[in-house]
């Protein structure tokens, strides 16, 4: 059960010296490929790396997190905002069976077209559909045995932080402009079981039944 799946799930960030069989690696990206995203718009790419020295860039990138460089394999996740291009964009929309008239209204309206609410949205828009692509990796990972944790604290056109290691990483990826490191996924075995513990707040202050306040019947 899927509930199950996410309820057993959590971050692992020691891994055995064990490589992911490549078939389950693909399963674990097409679930990303296949994931939902506003009109079909997919604006990500993922990258799958092995390589250790692009992975110690990587580490470094991430504010020296040694599980980035220890894990087996890294999930690099790309917000692409090329994919609202109106060509690029148009044509997906174009292949949902949308015709020339509808697109003319999608794209002179800023909550269904982002570029018209500038850059900063733009990546904004693109870093919430990414989310959506990590989870379904990340629960795809974790059905087929393999653990992961998602870096979150990293250097990227967002925090502006180590402007030198962005430009580096950005080269050794073949990244191109509009393209931004958003998120990786380190993923692997886990070194040791350890009993699952979830630690959230309170189910009631978080869960409502039509309005803030109002708790679930």
């Amino acid at each position: 059960m899927l509930l199950d799946l996410i309820e057993n799930r959590k971050s692992v960030r020691e891994y055995l010296d064990k490589q992911i069989p490549m078939e389950d690696l693909k399963k674990i990206l097409k679930a990303g490929y296949l994931a939902p995203s506003w009109m079909n718009s997919q604006p990500w790419k993922f990258i799958l790396v092995q390589n250790q020295e692009t992975k110690d860039l990587l580490c470094e990138l991430a504010s020296y997190m040694p599980h980035v460089k220890s894990a087996p394999s890294v999930i690099v996740c790309i917000a692409d905002k090329n994919a609202w291009d109106k060509d690029v964009f148009g044509k997906v929309l174009k292949e949902k069976g949308i015709p020339e008239e509808g697109l003319e209204k999608i794209f002179a309206k800023p909550m269904l077209y982002p570029p018209l609410n500038g850059d900063k949205n733009t990546l904004m828009r693109s870093v919430e559909q990414v989310t959506y692509a990590v989870s379904y990796m990340m629960l795809t990972a974790k059905d087929l045995g393999v653990d992961s944790c998602i870096i979150g604290a990293i250097s990227n056109e967002a925090t502006k932080v180590k402007e030198d290691i962005i430009n580096k990483v950005n080269e050794r990826l073949n990244l191109k402009k509009g393209e931004t490191l958003i998120t990786m996924l380190t993923l692997g075995y886990a070194k040791e079981e350890t009993p699952t513990e979830k630690h959230r707040k309170n189910y009631d202050d978080i869960v409502f039944f039509e309005k803030i306040g109002q708790k679930m019947p």
